[in-house]
């Protein structure tokens, strides 16, 4: 490859070095594309071996990015502007957009002040974008109401990491994962989340099977499957079950007694707290056998390296401050940090929400870790961006859940939304949707036009995204890492940092007093990023030594990384030298506190929510891609069975699930890995596939104090059946992201709709097939029928004499099959099945099964027995539960499953559930 991280290959074919735009594992990949008549596409995407990140290692969601990028149909391609909120936006080109966007926001901080204005962006854009963003509010118009969906995922354990050390950032690195002997995971389903790290794991363990694994999660997940100890806490009682180990480790005397003596502050106060949480009260809390608790802390204690992971399950809390602490100070009491294989580690969730954080790009902070309150911090942006003295606010901005509450009660008349989701991934949505309908002016800037937040935009600015855009972003273990293009950005589709840019220039021309430097002089990536690092020179995060050529010429490269140093820092505070004002880590007093909503009465059921190990988010990237819905192809909540034996409801039913805030209905999944009294659903599915905007439409909007980071992980719910008396299945093979667009407008009108995306073996690229269940309480009207029909091109007629139909009007039942032909063979290419119960599961399974229809074609209305769905496990060969289960049974164990089957022998992400699926057959 030339120095741009690019190499040409004949026939117009041409390989990119880039990084993922998955999750914060942030792995190389080497992306593939060729010039076509249209112009460039992205032909394939393998993992690069040179990334010392993955080192070519790929997930499931990694792998299939080339088929999420190949469609237009979804793509926001043009500005769009609404004269009045009313009216329906109609396309115009960049200058009116970006000029109309300009007037009125110079104009509402002209009239309000610059507090009306507020900025909601996203760990997915690049660090150029984000400090562009955060130049734009911060430095030009004078608020610090720019907040991010990391705000959502990070911010508690930004906080922790503050309180404990004085500085943000994880002490450890991803070589850890190799040297520890004891590993932690909290509130973490690494083999889901962060798969790629766990394959490094698994194969750690493998080398030594001395090494323990410890989980802790409510739920039995696939990596609580895989540990040696599984402590199955209730929901919310982390901080109990930390201080009931550190108790322990008190006890016994495994602390490292001089380390506290020396490098820490608090632990006195600490111990005196500790008194109350024996390991017998900590297990009756935590709801764990004591004995379990007490091995966890003799593993931790007495290992050489103990390493934590955790995340979300931490994070996501109105005590995730707390939680991340207890943690933190297991290993500070133990000195199990700053050394090969120990260490607190926060893996974060997005790509670059560690770059975000560096740039200041939340309400709370300033650039390179400085602090909004501190006049010498504000004092020395001030002098970087040449600006005035006194020009940077001293208050805090909006955090995110307080930002769209000051949008709702008129506080703050106007929000830029770029790269982000929140009509579906903020907890209480319909407050929401509420807040946006209420707002003077909402400006959404989005690859995406068919996300949750699109319809509220009064202007979109169409952006571009992953493999069409140049920048940096950081990992979880720091480390700084090249993202370049591949193909040009479709349409008029435009860099996020350029259409920040260009409006703050307008905004500039208005509002900047005369004189003023210009503070939007970069005008490429490298130069923006330069600016950057300048910013960081002298802190902790210095990143002085570092510009676009060294990334070039040495490649990913962590911080902190001085002008002269050799190398970035891989490992934080081995010397015992914290970045607080003395120089000590603190030690906080962390008293348990029960979960933000309890259960009631009325609402008896603890909701908890994750994610699924093939899809991200709010799947407006991977939800492109059938394949990615092998493994778990429907949304549904998962019950204990002796809870939804006690409420007399059934596999499959469709339940309604309720809270104080809002409801929505969903089916009913069976199992033990939740606990009697608990419920799951997962995070990722939104209005582009459901008829609601998802689970936040229960979840609640506490937040804790100091991280200012909202409760998504626990909601107290009631379930009952849904009572829906009409039922339908529609299926279509074709362009399934066409279909997809043409049917998404309807689902809001039913009690519940859930499309799926379904691939088929050696279908032409961009065929698949594409399925809608549907309910309501009655008959769906006859407008609604016919819209769904046009959409699927299956209205029976002279027009479509490949339609059958039958209709049983006195039942309210009908049936419909399209048919194609091919080489004299007849095969299934759509059905509906509507009536007052749920049909056609077996006809879509044969359908979906893409072999030819033996037998006459009548006789696919013939009442058929229901077949049971055959979830696939392995995404990249295929491979059923059935068939893994069958080799199961004839003792194949993991080595001989992926011998006999492929399974697990290409991105490894189903490991984790062979492991599970053998172990249960070995105890059965």
């Amino acid at each position: 490859m030339d120095g741009t991280g690019a190499a040409d290959g004949p026939g117009g074919r041409r390989i990119t070095r880039s990084t993922c735009c998955y999750c914060g594992v942030g792995c190389g990949v080497l992306i593939h594309s060729e010039r076509i008549a249209q112009g460039e596409r992205i032909t394939g995407v393998e993992g690069d071996p040179e990334h010392p990140a993955n080192f070519g290692r790929l997930c499931s969601k990694g792998r299939t990015l080339a088929d999420s990028a190949r469609s237009l149909h979804g793509r926001a391609l043009w500005p769009e502007l609404r004269g009045r909120r009313q009216d329906a936006r109609r396309p115009v080109d960049w200058a009116l957009a970006l000029d109309t966007v300009a007037e009125r926001l110079a104009g509402i901080v002209e009239r309000h002040g610059p507090d009306a204005v507020a900025f909601y962006i996203s760990g997915q854009l690049l660090t150029e974008d984000y400090y562009v963003f955060n130049k734009l509010a911060k430095g030009l118009l004078g608020t610090n109401n720019i907040d991010t969906n990391s705000r959502l995922c990070m911010s508690s354990a930004v906080t922790g990491y503050k309180l404990a050390f004085g500085a943000d950032g994880p002490p450890t690195c991803y070589e850890d994962l190799e040297h520890a002997k004891t590993v932690l995971f909290a509130g973490s389903n690494a083999a889901y989340a962060h798969p790629v790290l766990f394959r490094r794991l698994e194969e750690a363990k493998a080398r030594d099977p001395d090494v323990r694994w410890i989980v802790v999660d409510p739920r039995r997940t696939d990596t609580a499957a895989m540990a040696d100890l599984h402590l199955a806490i209730q929901p919310g009682t982390d901080v109990a079950l930390f201080n009931g180990m550190l108790h322990h480790l008190v006890w016994e005397g495994l602390l490292d007694e001089a380390f506290i003596a020396a490098y820490t502050t608090g632990f006195p106060e600490l111990k005196q707290l500790l008194r109350d949480y024996t390991p017998r009260m900590s297990a009756e809390i935590c709801g764990v056998p004591v004995q379990d608790l007490v091995a966890a802390a003799e593993w931790f204690g007495r290992s050489p390296a103990a390493l934590s992971l955790y995340c979300m399950g931490l994070n996501q809390s109105a005590h995730g401050t707390d939680k991340n602490l207890a943690l933190i100070h297991l290993h500070l009491a133990t000195r199990q940090l700053g050394r090969s294989g120990a260490g607190p580690f926060s893996l974060t969730g997005q790509p670059n929400a560690m770059g975000g954080r560096e740039v200041g790009g939340m309400a709370t902070m300033l650039a390179a870790h400085r602090e909004i309150g501190d006049d010498a911090h504000r004092a020395e942006v001030e002098a970087l961006w040449k600006l005035a003295p006194g020009s940077l606010s001293p208050r805090p901005g909006l955090a995110a859940v307080e930002l769209f509450e000051a949008l709702h009660s008129g506080k703050v008349k106007a929000v830029w939304i770029a790269c982000t989701n929140p009509v579906h991934s903020m907890p209480d949505i319909g407050r929401v949707r509420e807040a946006l309908q209420r707002a003077e002016y909402v400006v959404v800037q989005e690859a995406f036009a068919d996300t949750d937040t699109v319809p509220y935009a009064d202007a979109l600015l169409p952006a571009s995204t992953w493999g069409e855009k140049d920048g940096t972003v950081t990992n979880s273990e720091r480390r700084i890492s090249r993202v370049r293009a591949a193909v040009a950005a479709p349409g008029q589709a435009r860099p996020d940092w350029w259409i920040a840019r260009e409006v703050a220039r307008r905004i500039e021309a208005r509002l900047a007093a005369p004189g003023a430097a210009p503070l939007f002089e970069a005008d490429a990536p490298a130069t923006i990023f330069d600016e950057h690092r300048a910013l960081t020179v002298g802190r902790d995060l210095d990143i002085g030594g570092l510009d676009y050529l060294r990334l070039e010429s040495d490649g990913p490269q962590q911080w902190p990384f001085p002008a002269a140093a050799a190398q970035g820092q891989a490992r934080r505070y081995a010397d015992g030298v914290f970045a607080t004002a003395d120089g000590r880590a603190r030690f906080h007093a962390t008293p348990y506190k029960p979960v933000a909503e309890p259960t009631s009465a009325r609402y008896p059921l603890r909701l908890l929510t994750g994610r699924l190990r093939d899809q991200w988010h709010g799947m407006s990237r991977t939800g492109r891609v059938p394949e990615l819905f092998a493994h778990s192809p429907e949304p549904g909540l998962r019950m204990h069975p002796d809870d939804a034996a006690r409420r007399g409801l059934k596999i499959g039913e469709l339940v309604r699930v309720s809270s104080k805030r809002g409801e929505l209905v969903l089916p009913l999944e069976l199992s033990d890995e939740v606990g009697s009294g608990t419920v799951f659903a997962a995070m990722h599915w939104s209005g582009q596939h459901l008829s609601s905007g998802g689970i936040n439409e229960v979840s609640q909007p506490a937040v804790d104090a100091r991280s200012r980071q909202p409760e998504l992980k626990h909601a107290a719910v009631r379930v009952e059946k849904a009572g829906l008396g009409w039922h339908l299945l529609a299926a279509r093979r074709g362009d399934v992201l066409a279909l997809r667009t043409a049917v998404q407008p309807l689902l809001k009108e039913c009690g519940y709709a859930g499309l799926s995306l379904h691939a088929e073996a050696d279908a032409p690229e961009g065929v698949a097939w594409l399925v809608l269940r549907a309910a309501a309480a009655e008959a769906m009207p006859a407008d609604w029928l016919a819209a769904l029909d046009a959409a699927l091109a299956l209205a029976a007629g002279p027009d479509t004499p490949d339609v059958l139909e039958y209709r049983d009007m006195r039942r309210g039942l009908l049936k419909r099959v399209a048919w194609r032909s091919d080489a004299g063979d007849s095969f299934i290419d759509g059905l509906l099945w509507s009536g007052a119960q749920p049909g056609g599961e077996s006809l879509l399974r044969s359908a979906l099964g893409g072999g030819a229809w033996r037998g006459p074609r009548l006789a696919a209305f013939s009442a058929t027995a229901e077949v049971a769905r055959d979830p696939v496990v392995c995404v990249c060969r295929q491979v059923t539960e059935s068939a893994i289960r069958a080799e199961v049974r004839n003792g194949a164990d993991v080595p001989a499953l992926k011998q006999r089957l492929g399974c697990g022998t290409v991105c490894g992400s189903c490991v984790p559930q062979l492991t599970r699926l053998a172990r249960e057959a070995a105890s059965a």
